[in-house]
């Protein structure tokens, strides 16, 4: 990975491009510590650090934006919560459907209706966030002509930074290397090493006080952190590939012989989409308790307790949830019947396989022990941090979701960066 960047490094188009990319995750970086007014961010914090709280995940999202109250805080959530209705919505609408069919002039349009649902949740979550700040009692104003102007300011500022985030990772794609919004995300997590490197050396400092086992537990980490990158790696790479025979054509007065293909299922095909349905889902009622703050003994307190990140019942409901998320995806991703009726117009077909209904379904079963592969491998990569903590008592997250988004985003660049390598390198008919 180092020796293609290396390479696209000397040549000057490509150098370009690199460097326009890093200028940018700067910015964001520094967006990332500009505060919002109004607000005290060591409320935010201290709730943050709370054991099962789900600001944690939101505050990995944003790369410490949200602990720190930045501009930044809502970093590019609403964006992923818009794209995901929006694709739902296409195959709900035939609108959106024959928009999405229309090539390069549909996909604009609706990358501009998720731009402005974009807007619109980031407005949304923006007033929640405000009122759960104010339930942290981390504002500063929240009375009178006050505490109105303290609300307006703090909605518009994080739904501004949104918006800004948004044209930042737009900006990368059109000028830069890799998909914008995915690469912001990227940073931004990324930026989170520091403290998790200082967790684990103030667990080693724990296992020089005398509590030996952190001498294990460290070490246990370390490796379980490259076991889960190599693991993704391979299922990123993975892929089932159906063969297809062409019949022979024939083309005027000539003949043309039929050829061979094949049709590539890949393991991890709804990526770490299922993840964040369930995460998001999962996270509500914890959302919900910070506003009405049950009392400890109470039924709404013991329900609540339920949904917290370092419960078993919360594990094995996010364990259903990913694989539930993943068949449905998957469902909405592929259609066994228009591949079916797709091989068949173009004179396409399976060895052994009838034409018609007898492909479709030998698709679909295809894809449903492909999905199950997938959703299982998800789920162990998403819940083993959870069950981890539980066994052993330490609080350094292990991050599967992040991990997987680091891995993909790192392995999806460098693919970039090798093609635009081979554009720069190809030698013409001439030459």
């Amino acid at each position: 990975m180092f020796e293609v960047f290396a390479k696209a490094f000397r040549i000057k188009d490509i150098r370009s491009k690199l460097l326009f990319t890093f200028l940018i995750i700067i910015i964001y970086r520094f967006g990332s510590a500009i505060p919002v007014p109004f607000i005290d961010a060591t409320f935010i914090e201290n709730a943050i650090n709370e054991a099962g709280s789900f600001l944690g995940y939101l505050n990995v999202m944003s790369g410490g934006g949200l602990s720190n109250a930045t501009i930044f805080a809502m970093s590019i959530v609403p964006y992923i919560n818009a794209s995901i209705i929006i694709q739902l919505l296409t195959v709900a609408i035939p609108a959106l459907e024959k928009l999405q069919k229309e090539g390069e002039h549909g996909r604009k349009k609706i990358t501009k209706i998720t731009r402005y649902v974009t807007v619109a949740l980031a407005a949304l979550q923006a007033i929640g966030y405000y009122f759960l700040i104010r339930s942290y009692s981390a504002l500063k104003y929240t009375q009178g002509f006050d505490g109105w102007f303290a609300a307006v300011v703090i909605v518009i500022t994080l739904s501004a930074g949104t918006a800004f985030i948004v044209w930042l990772g737009e900006r990368v794609t059109e000028k830069g290397i890799g998909n914008g919004i995915s690469i912001i995300l990227f940073a931004g997590i990324i930026s989170r090493t520091p403290s998790a490197v200082s967790a684990l050396w103030d667990m080693l400092k724990l296992g020089a006080s005398g509590q030996w086992q952190y001498f294990i537990y460290v070490p246990l980490i370390v490796i379980i952190f490259l076991a889960m990158i190599v693991f993704i790696v391979v299922i990123n790479f993975g892929e089932r590939r159906i063969p297809i025979q062409y019949a022979k054509r024939v083309v005027g007065r000539k003949m043309y012989a039929g050829q061979n293909s094949h049709i590539p299922i890949k393991i991890s095909m709804s990526g770490v989409m299922p993840i964040i349905f369930a995460s998001s889902i999962l996270g509500m009622p914890s959302m919900i308790s910070g506003f009405i703050n049950p009392k400890q003994g109470t039924f709404w307190y013991n329900f609540f307790s339920a949904f917290k990140y370092d419960s078993w019942a919360y594990a094995i409901m996010y364990f259903i949830l990913i694989i539930a998320f993943n068949f449905f995806y998957v469902t909405i991703q592929y259609n066994p019947i228009e591949i079916a009726n797709n091989l068949r117009k173009s004179n396409g077909s399976i060895p052994g396989i009838r034409p018609g209904k007898s492909t479709s379904d030998y698709i679909s079963r295809v894809l449903w022990k492909i999905a199950m592969a997938g959703a299982i491998c998800l789920a162990i990569i998403a819940v083993f941090p959870i069950v981890f903590t539980l066994l052993t008592s330490t609080n350094v997250a292990l991050g599967g979701t992040s991990i997987i988004i680091v891995v993909g985003v790192a392995l999806e660049t460098v693919r970039v960066l090798e093609s635009q390598l081979t554009m720069q390198k190809h030698k013409g008919f001439l030459e």
